[in-house]
């Protein structure tokens, strides 16, 4: 008895009270502040626009400034040709070249960005939606333990206040010692019951803080989460969907990027400064260039067929994993309904056994009190309660963690 006393003092001091208790939305808002990848996700698109930056840059005039000098000493007849050489060559140049691209082909190139970002942002909520299902799953299971926990604690009150009675009508002879070390074991049991629910409430409650990323280690009361069901959208409408449509959106981007890299490519260039062999005259040799680099494929054995036949069977392959998904989407709802309204009419009829087993306590308790009670119906009512009572918490669990998995295809 003692050990089981200091058990239920210690863990009693660790649940902490009610002020300090903590909301669903408390752990989701530090949940998603936390998480890295959703971090990640950003900073891939604050990247990838300097990238679309750098695209605009890399088509302004290119600006360089070129040293070159050679000499190439010719002895007794021996040396490299003087008509290649010139003997010697001293250049310092500055040099401007830009390449010339169309509008709709620089406009692809961007749009070839604009897309992968649209699918990191697409990435970024669905990873957003599956983190809060995580957290509101792990929530609901802990809050399930705390319920039970507080029934339980209740419970034994009531036990230690029958116990006085029971003590002393058992001295007077009104009930044999045997039914009082009955009703003894089976509040023992009780009291060692809430030492096992109070740990597995901390450890449930530890694990919601290490998803979170919160480093607090001590277990309060958590708030009964207020979960409502939320309208369900058609699968082309969903978060989901977004992405099969943004992929097709980028194959055929990628089609076009392979035509505009056929196409002929246009380089002008010039330069200006000094370029000399320190032939006679030397001082004359300032002045400037100006040229046209033209590129026209002509012929690279049948590559681009190759390449656009695989983003072909890209796309037909997301065509399958598409039709595959509003299949699934809608067999996962309807499934998700109806054990939705399976489990409500469980608790239901549950809610309406616990009337009757609470009644039932009620009563006994009264004959207890006038010495009429069998201690045995006493604690099998006790027990009986207890199980309903535990099927009503398992159940409305159940509930909210469909509700929870319904809300998960929600996002639009």
């Amino acid at each position: 008895m003692k050990q089981f006393w200091i058990v239920y003092i210690f863990l009693g001091l660790v649940i902490g009270v009610k002020a300090q208790e903590k909301s669903l939305a408390y752990f989701i808002e530090n949940g998603l502040e936390n998480n890295p990848l959703l971090k990640d996700y950003r900073n891939q698109q604050r990247s990838n626009l300097i990238d679309s930056l750098r695209i605009l840059a890399g088509y302004q005039p290119q600006v360089n400034a070129v040293s070159n000098s050679n000499f190439a000493p010719t002895v007794g007849g021996w040396g490299y040709d003087g008509a290649i050489t010139n003997g010697t060559n001293f250049s310092q140049l500055m040099s401007v070249s830009k390449r010339l691209v169309s509008k709709e082909n620089l406009q692809n190139q961007q749009a070839a960005i604009q897309l992968l970002n649209e699918s990191l942002k697409n990435n970024g909520k669905i990873t957003e939606q599956e983190l809060k299902r995580s957290i509101i799953a792990q929530y609901i299971t802990a809050y399930g333990d705390w319920l039970q926990l507080t029934y339980n604690k209740e419970m034994l009150a009531i036990f230690k206040k029958q116990q006085s009675v029971l003590k002393n009508l058992t001295e007077k002879t009104v009930y044999r010692q045997t039914d009082y070390l009955s009703f003894l074991v089976t509040m023992q049991q009780q009291e060692f019951l809430i030492s096992q629910l109070t740990v597995q409430y901390q450890n449930d409650f530890s694990s919601l803080n290490y998803l979170c990323a919160l480093k607090d280690t001590t277990a309060v009361a958590l708030q009964k989460p207020t979960i409502d069901l939320a309208v369900i959208p058609e699968a082309e409408t969903s978060i989901f969907y977004q992405q099969y449509r943004t992929d097709s959106l980028r194959l055929k981007n990628s089609n076009a990027l392979i035509d505009f890299s056929y196409k002929p490519k246009v380089n002008l260039y010039g330069d200006g400064g000094y370029l000399s062999s320190f032939a006679p005259e030397a001082y004359k040799n300032f002045g400037i260039s100006v040229g046209v680099n033209i590129t026209v494929p002509i012929y690279d054995g049948k590559q681009k067929k190759m390449q656009h036949d695989k983003i072909s069977i890209a796309e037909q392959s997301r065509q399958d994993y598409r039709d595959y998904f509003k299949k699934q989407y809608a067999q996962q709802i309807a499934q998700l309904f109806q054990q939705l309204h399976a489990t409500q009419q469980l608790i239901a009829q549950t809610n309406q056994q616990l009337i009757f087993s609470a009644a039932l306590i009620e009563a006994n308790q009264k004959l207890i009190e006038t010495g009429d009670a069998h201690m045995a119906d006493y604690i099998l009512a006790i027990n009986n309660y207890l199980t309903i009572k535990n099927n009503l918490t398992l159940n409305t669990i159940t509930q909210l963690q469909l509700i929870n998995q319904i809300n998960y295809w929600s996002r639009k």
